[in-house]
């Protein structure tokens, strides 16, 4: 069953309800209902967006079981016909069975990191109607059709969007006392606005006297010519690049840029806006970049860095369960390629050590930096010597990740195990690729080709494995939320990835800590049917989030 759920009065509120037949035509709207109603809804909720619809439904006490999220679908669907990019909202679908102009999405949301892997994805709006977000609903389904690995998808991304509004109201436990402490000992007395904390500005002077001239550490650009000044003509000034240089300032240098981050990114500033009354409330954007992983409005909640986690602290009486799936890519790979050697080895709580074991001689760190090469296109420097070992050892697995780079290279794409698909190579790489191609263009051309090919090929390489893994956290996130409701007081307050950290009365940590473990089992299940690869997950109860680590 599904409906069509339309707010009609906030005080008190109350909602309308309007089912579906198959075809999607609405029947009767029901009469007014309230919070309690609409949380027993059976079936699916109908919407064009839950982060439009959502906020002010749970505000008001309503909790929505199960959902079918329009604009989500529809990205996975647009992305399977090649056309990554297009309008998302009811109106444009609309728009485009009609044949008429489809309208604008709202401007993006731009998350940081890959400018490719973890591209932009548009801001939602809602609407409401039932006959047009029927109409949506029964297009979207026939173009669904019997392909359940996407339909599993389609579902568990809707339930992840649900578990984001809530995740938002709920907020994070965070100890404000604490955070402050953090950084008045990394940073010293709070500064005016506009003014370096007292560590820094030690550090700032210190870098003056090194050089022997003024410079601000602050302006990449300043440090840069500071360092070529004094006869290091540095590439950048990243910590890895300036680690190398033989120069006093170094090591003041680094310790200000970590510092630096902390002042800007999570700093007292942060503080004032992030955390409200003991809890951070972040906006997440649930599958917010082209491999399905999410992202974040602001914040920084899928950064916290390891220094504050000693700040996020569950309130008295409670703990915080928290899980990730360890190993997660890795085991994909495993799952995705069918090598049964790989799969062999993930069957071990640690497969690195297996990896080790059975082509490195036991060197870990060796197994490590091999896989993760492979998995991401590594081919100079410990990554590339090592990658060929693996070669010999698991030629299925590695054989699927070259395929993916194969067909990256030569302009075509790749899907996730669930179905979700990597955009088309932009028209900037065809004309590079084809200017290329041309023998009277020149070796530069040539070069140039090669390189942009090679880097589209890194890109499909790690699509495949990484937008599988987050088919599989999805489904294990979908999970999680459904069995917790069953647990009074356990609320989802974290999602990074491959990890999960429910606050939950301590009572209740045993019993949310085998809610975490089935759920990914199920997923596993589901995700990987008939595959003998194992992703575990291993609960701990803590009071403070650093001591899970």
């Amino acid at each position: 069953m599904v409906t069509v759920l339309q707010q009609v009065g906030d005080t008190p509120p109350a909602w309308t309800c309007t089912p579906l037949d198959p075809a999607g035509v609405p029947g009767p709207t029901g009469p007014p209902v309230d919070a309690a109603a609409v949380t027993g809804l059976a079936g699916r909720v109908l919407w064009d967006a839950t982060d439009a619809v959502y906020p002010s439904a749970l505000a008001a006490g309503a909790r929505i079981p199960r959902v079918h999220d329009i604009t989500l679908t529809e990205r996975l669907l647009l992305g399977r016909e090649g056309r990554h990019g297009e309008p998302l909202s009811a109106a444009a679908v609309l728009a485009r069975l009609a044949g008429s102009p489809v309208p604008a999405d709202p401007p993006p949301v731009v998350p940081e990191g890959h400018p490719e892997l973890f591209a932009a994805v548009p801001r939602r709006s809602g609407t409401t109607d039932p006959t047009g977000l029927g109409r949506v609903w029964a297009d979207q389904v026939r173009r669904i059709g019997d392909d359940n690995a996407l339909r599993l998808l389609v579902a568990a991304e809707s339930a992840g969007a649900l578990a984001a509004v809530e995740m938002t109201r709920a907020g994070l436990p965070w100890d404000a006392a604490v955070h402050g402490r953090l950084l008045t000992d990394a940073l010293g007395a709070r500064p005016p606005t506009g003014r370096r904390p007292p560590r820094m500005r030690e550090l700032a002077e210190r870098i003056d006297a090194a050089f022997g001239f003024p410079v601000n550490p602050d302006s990449a650009v300043d440090l840069r010519g500071a360092f070529q000044r004094v006869g290091h003509d540095v590439e950048s000034t990243r910590a890895w690049v300036l680690q190398s240089v033989d120069h006093p300032a170094v090591p003041d240098v680094l310790a200000y840029k970590e510092l630096a981050r902390l002042h800007t990114a999570n700093g007292w500033a942060w503080l004032d806006e992030w955390v409200q009354q003991g809890r951070f409330h972040p906006g997440y954007v649930p599958a917010g970049v082209v491999s399905g992983r999410w992202a974040a409005r602001g914040g920084g909640v899928l950064q916290i860095p390891r220094l504050l986690r000693t700040a996020v602290r569950a309130d008295p009486g409670h703990l915080l369960v928290v899980a990730d799936a360890a190993q997660l890519e890795p085991r994909v790979l495993a799952a995705v390629s069918g090598d049964e050697a790989l799969q062999r080895a993930s069957a071990a709580e640690d497969l690195y050590g297996v990896v080790a074991r059975e082509g490195f001689g036991g060197d870990r760190n060796s197994a490590k930096t091999a896989v993760l090469g492979a998995m991401y296109g590594a081919t100079a420097g410990e990554a590339g010597r090592l990658v060929p070992v693996l070669y010999r050892q698991y030629p299925q697995a590695m054989g699927c990740v070259q395929a993916a780079a194969e067909a990256g290279e030569r302009g075509r794409t790749v899907r996730s195990v669930l179905g979700r698909q990597a955009p088309a190579p932009s028209a900037a790489w065809s004309e590079a690729v084809l200017a290329g191609s041309v023998p009277e263009a020149g070796e530069a051309a040539a070069r140039r080709a090669r390189q942009v090919a090679r880097e589209r090929g890194r890109f499909t390489r790690n699509f495949l494995v990484q937008a599988s893994a987050a088919d599989w956290a999805a489904v294990w996130l979908s999970g999680v939320r459904r069995d917790l409701a069953g647990l009074p007081g356990a609320e989802l307050v974290l999602f990074q990835h491959d990890e999960l950290v429910v606050h939950c009365p301590a009572e209740h940590a045993p019993a949310v800590g085998e809610v975490l473990r089935q759920a990914a089992e199920d997923a596993r299940a589901l995700v990987f049917p008939g595959s003998a690869v194992r992703t575990p997950v291993d609960p701990v109860a803590v009071g403070c989030y650093a001591d899970a680590k």
